[in-house]
């Protein structure tokens, strides 16, 4: 029979508000911007802070299926549409062959930009991405397909129908191949106090701090830090049905992109929300009960293991892994800036 979503038939979005408080104590750390530093913000009822922003959460989404160990997606999810993008190919048949010399380097499933990283766009190795992309995208004006596209992340990247992507290339259909996230979630804060404390980095062999010192980290080096408190924490979770329906994929890939969502956000609030290291976090209420619609709870990790298998298994045909070459020199940003490279900008931006 299988998890029964039909009560999501009739409904735009699928909602969530969990509850959450910090695993011990009271205190937490936010992420923070660069130049910014904490993002608080002052509501009706007081001031609120942004614990965890949609574009990391999306990054916490990607990691639920991924094995580290093995650098590869989790056993039983490995006919998910993803690029592994390796070292030490090279572009004869001979290096193609040689495994031994293969080297991992990334994943779409680990890039925040997922198809517009460029060590996707910037690959080599028989058909690349870029190829087929314009192939398919190549001219610069005209209407933009978008099932042509979904259907086209379907089958390199499923994780892009969920989590978005902005193929920011001016020759590729003029930059304008992009999708919004369907899965969006985010962290906040209300009725929030700041904890100032501080510390110093002690240093044994030489305590005093020896001017002009400071940037190499010799000496006692003080610092100040703020964690702050709250009345309540949320995990906010909004999967964007009507969006899903939209791509015009048909009812097994939606039920696979819907079962998927749901996977990454029980293993993530199963698994534990330790976003930083003063930073964890805990659901308080057992069973999850969406806000919208009403009545629909979030199912068990071992059914929506179990569901997720077979949805990939009738989708199977429609989606491959592809495996791609990056052998360029890795240079640091300096470098890549004086020899002229463009960075790589897009919507989905991470944090520090």
């Amino acid at each position: 029979m299988g998890i029964d979503l039909s009560s999501l038939d009739h409904t735009h979005r699928l909602l969530f508000s969990l509850p959450l408080e910090p695993l011990q104590g009271r205190r937490f750390q936010p992420t923070g911007f660069p130049s910014l530093g904490a993002a608080t913000f002052q509501t009706t009822d007081g001031q609120s802070l942004l614990v965890e922003s949609a574009q990391s959460v999306a990054n916490w989404f990607e990691i639920m299926i991924w094995d580290g160990e093995k650098n590869d997606v989790k056993a039983g999810l490995e006919d998910l549409s993803h690029v592994r993008v390796l070292r030490g190919v090279g572009d004869t048949e001979k290096a193609r062959m040689n495994a031994e010399k293969r080297e991992f380097l990334t994943d779409t499933i680990l890039e925040s930009h997922r198809l517009n990283s460029p060590y996707v766009l910037r690959s080599k190795l028989d058909t690349t991405i870029p190829d087929l992309l314009k192939n398919a995208f190549g001219k610069e004006m005209g209407a933009f397909d978008r099932k042509k596209f979904a259907g086209f992340l379907l089958k390199y990247d499923i994780g892009s129908l969920l989590h978005g992507v902005f193929i920011s290339q001016s020759d590729l259909m003029g930059g304008r191949l992009r999708l919004s996230r369907s899965l969006s979630a985010f962290v906040e804060a209300d009725g929030v106090g700041v904890a100032p404390s501080g510390g110093v980095k002690n240093d044994h062999v030489h305590p005093a701090k020896v001017q002009g010192d400071g940037e190499n980290r010799f000496g006692n080096i003080p610092f100040a830090r703020d964690e702050f408190t709250a009345e309540k924490i949320t995990l906010y979770v909004n999967l964007d049905l009507a969006q899903i329906r939209g791509y015009g994929l048909g009812e097994a890939v939606e039920r696979l992109l819907i079962l998927l969502a749901l996977y990454k956000l029980r293993a993530l609030v199963d698994g534990g929300l330790r976003l930083r290291t003063a930073c964890d976090l805990q659901v308080l209420s057992g069973d999850i009960e969406a806000a919208r619609p009403a009545g629909f709870k979030l199912p068990r990790l071992t059914d929506l293991t179990a569901d997720l298998k077979s949805a990939i298994a009738t989708c199977k045909d429609q989606m491959v892994v592809t495996e791609v070459s990056f052998d360029d020199e890795l240079k640091k940003a300096k470098e890549e800036k004086s020899a002229g490279a463009e960075p790589d900008v897009g919507e989905d931006e991470t944090e520090a």
